[in-house]
């Protein structure tokens, strides 16, 4: 369930080229779950991109979404993705030649005041220690009548089936742990709103992990966390995880957690 490193975060700029690598694959792991491109095409939809607009993404990754956003603007638009890591914008710019990628992160956008139509950003606030100081910002560089869309997770609506509801209950603790803004989605409202902005609608959609989730890595990262953190020793994991094999093996398994979209005006 977790997205990897932080693909917009302020510390993404130290990564090396490996840690590059393996978010790459994070991502593009991520984008190939239905729920993704499903709550992506609902964010463009509401935000009604016309040809000729200039539309940002914040914490573009692998530029995905920016390829989507520069289909929608055209030739006369312009679509811009910004990432603080070299490498990950330089994957983009492989990926979605039709927009460019500038360096910066979501505290210090670098465009002037009112000069962008429309902003995306995706799975960012979670990892966000200061969200009214980009809320913001997005505020600041959208121009009267702009619209933006913040997608982000709820880490409170993960749910791992079968085993143990108390296992279950404490891994999920020990992964919301390590997650800076781990109630994210849920005040995206108030951030925009105090930033200024008008909130007109959410859209939501489930992040479901398929079978193979419940012998893969994910999982056994998640049981070792929550042993290394001392809140099940070794023993209950084991069992927690061969539960869950058990499970998919029949078909009774389910690993989830809820993305929410905001859309809001200036």
């Amino acid at each position: 369930m977790p997205d990897g490193p932080p693909h917009g975060h302020l510390s993404t700029d130290d990564l090396s080229t490996a840690d590059v690598d393996v978010q790459i694959a994070a991502l593009d792991h991520q984008s190939r779950l239905p729920g993704i491109p499903r709550l992506r095409a609902w964010s463009v939809a509401v935000l009604g991109l016309k040809p000729g607009e200039r539309v940002l993404d914040i914490g573009s990754g692998t530029g995905e979404l920016a390829r989507i956003l520069a289909e929608a603007v055209g030739e006369t638009g312009e679509a811009i993705g910004l990432d603080p890591n070299e490498g990950m914008r330089a994957e983009a710019a492989r990926r979605a030649r039709h927009a460019r990628f500038v360096a910066g992160d979501a505290y210090a956008l670098p465009f002037p005041d009112s000069s962008l139509d429309a902003i995306t950003c995706e799975r960012v606030f979670q990892h966000l220690t200061e969200p009214d100081k980009a809320a913001a910002e997005i505020a600041r560089v959208l121009r009267p009548g702009g619209r933006v869309v913040i997608t982000d997770t709820d880490w409170a609506t993960a749910i791992i089936h079968p085993g143990d509801p108390d296992i279950a209950r404490v891994v999920i603790e020990a992964m919301r742990g390590g997650i800076v803004n781990p109630f994210a989605a849920r005040r995206l409202p108030g951030h925009l709103i105090r930033a200024g902005l008008t909130v007109d609608d959410t859209g939501s959609h489930a992040l479901i992990q398929s079978a193979a989730a419940a012998t893969g890595p994910l999982v056994k990262m998640l049981g070792r966390m929550a042993v290394d953190r001392g809140v099940i020793d070794a023993q209950r994991c084991e069992r927690f995880l061969e539960d869950l094999a058990a499970g998919a093996g029949s078909g009774d398994f389910h690993m989830s957690v809820t993305m929410f979209a905001v859309l809001a005006h200036k």
